[in-house]
Formats: C-alpha cells, sequence, structure tokens
C-alpha cells in the first residue's frame, strides 16, 4: 500500500502542478490546483502515519509557506503600483500569443502563489485536526 501510495501520491502532485500552471488556458488554475496539491500530501499522510512528516504540535512549516505565498500575491497586486502605472493588479507583463504557454502576462505568478497559498492552508488544516486527534487520544 505503501509504495502504491507514493507512485499514486507523485502523480497527483504533478497533476496539481499541471493545472495550476496551465489555469489561464483551461479551467482550473492556482485554487484547483493547490487542492489537488494538498491532496497528494494528505494522501501521503494518511498511508504513513503522522511520523512520516515528522508532526509536532505546530504546523510551522506549512503556515510558513502559506504566509510567503500570501505576501507575494501582496507584492504581485502591488508591483503596478510600486513600477508607476498606479494601478492595482496592474498586468504590466508582456502578454505574448494567445493560446501558448507564457500568454497572459501576471496571470500564470497569480495562479502559481494561489495554488502555493491552497496547498498550505488546507494541508495547515488537516495538520491540525491530526494533532488534535493525537492530543485527545493521549
Amino acid at each position: 500500500m505503501k509504495k502504491t501510495t507514493q507512485l499514486i501520491a507523485g502523480l497527483i502532485f504533478m497533476y496539481g502542478i499541471y493545472i495550476i500552471i496551465h489555469g489561464h488556458l483551461t479551467p482550473g488554475g492556482g485554487f484547483a490546483g493547490g487542492v489537488i496539491l494538498a491532496g497528494s500530501f494528505i494522501l501521503l499522510i494518511l498511508a504513513y502515519g503522522s511520523d512520516f512528516l515528522k508532526l509536532v504540535k505546530e504546523e510551522t512549516g506549512s503556515t510558513m509557506y502559506e504566509n510567503l505565498a500570501i505576501l507575494m500575491v501582496i507584492f504581485l497586486a502591488l508591483s503596478g503600483l510600486l513600477f508607476g502605472a498606479r494601478i492595482f493588479f496592474l498586468n504590466w507583463l508582456p502578454k505574448g500569443i494567445a493560446g501558448e504557454l507564457i500568454s497572459a502576462g501576471m496571470l500564470p505568478l497569480y495562479n502559481i502563489f494561489v495554488g502555493i497559498e491552497v496547498a498550505a492552508s488546507i494541508l495547515t488544516i488537516f495538520l491540525a485536526l491530526i494533532i488534535f486527534k493525537e492530543e485527545i487520544s493521549r
């Protein structure tokens, strides 16, 4: 079961990355891909138990990624203001050719950081529930 979980979790993780990166071309994006990424980590935790990630009483790793991703989204949103255009959420990167992977300016960057934030948030919630359950059972 553990070897199968490793394979499946890796495929689920790669699919989540695919959904995030191609979010501006197909249905999906940061939120949907982030949920899929979190699902791959949750699957590993369920298969290997809470000792797999060496869980402690805090979820510092996932909350750190969550905070950094939110800061990057805020920085990208403010970048239009910072570069003198005075427009919040300005799409100031070149748009490229429609239908290609690099064709949406800032939107893929937003998708990436929103995906990281959503994955970290869902994983933090899951870890908090596991830690709470372990504290009650002791």
